[in-house]
């Protein structure tokens, strides 16, 4: 079993854990006991629980990005790389949501890790959108991104269907309430009033 192999079966074990005793009263040790895993090599890849919050964010970014964006607007590119991630959540909807109701719970700094973590990905999936994410205009791109996910995530938290139609409508109206400064940004960075913040590639 590689390290891409392991990690992914310790998230998953963490998961299902999560979903049935709270994502409180789970460790990493007992996620890699329930899957059978060498508790040595979970200390070292997962040195703390944090550490399983950020690989799922990994895992749904790798999933996102591990085929083109498809054809059509930044808008229609960004819905379908959204969505992807979308579709790894609810993979593992039930551990996802006994995090997602533990968030207020936890440490200030692992709530930070994470947002800081969530505005990563979404500078990768602006990339991937051929949408710059570097610079000034790239930072309020990456902001106003991250909120589309974050509205994204509050109505697949509530939708039961399995089309996730629900989930579907929220983040196209998002988008739609968001395309309009995208536009203007775009615009902005346009030869005639080119941006020359210094470029940055986004942290994996």
């Amino acid at each position: 079993m590689d390290d891409s192999e392991f990690d992914a079966a310790l998230v998953t074990s963490f998961l299902q854990l999560a979903a049935t005793q709270g994502w409180p009263q789970v460790s990493v040790l007992a996620a890699a006991r329930a899957a059978s895993l060498p508790l040595d090599r979970a200390r070292a890849r997962f040195p703390a629980r944090h550490h399983v919050l950020l690989h799922l964010g990994r895992m749904a970014d790798q999933a996102a990005l591990a085929h083109p964006a498809p054809e059509g607007s930044p808008r229609d590119r960004l819905f379908d790389l959204l969505m992807r991630r979308v579709d790894v959540f609810q993979d593992h909807r039930e551990g996802v949501l006994a995090l997602l109701r533990a968030l207020p719970t936890e440490e200030p700094a692992t709530v930070a890790l994470l947002a800081c973590a969530s505005q990563r990905s979404m500078g990768w999936m602006l990339d991937a959108a051929a949408m710059p994410a570097s610079g000034l205009r790239g930072a309020l791109r990456v902001r106003g991104l991250t909120l589309v996910w974050l509205w994204t995530l509050r109505a697949w938290r509530t939708d039961p269907s399995s089309d996730l139609s629900a989930t579907m409508a929220a983040l196209d109206i998002a988008l739609a309430r968001a395309e309009p400064l995208a536009n203007w940004l775009s615009a902005a960075a346009s030869p005639a009033g080119a941006d020359t913040t210094p470029a940055g590639e986004p942290a994996p």
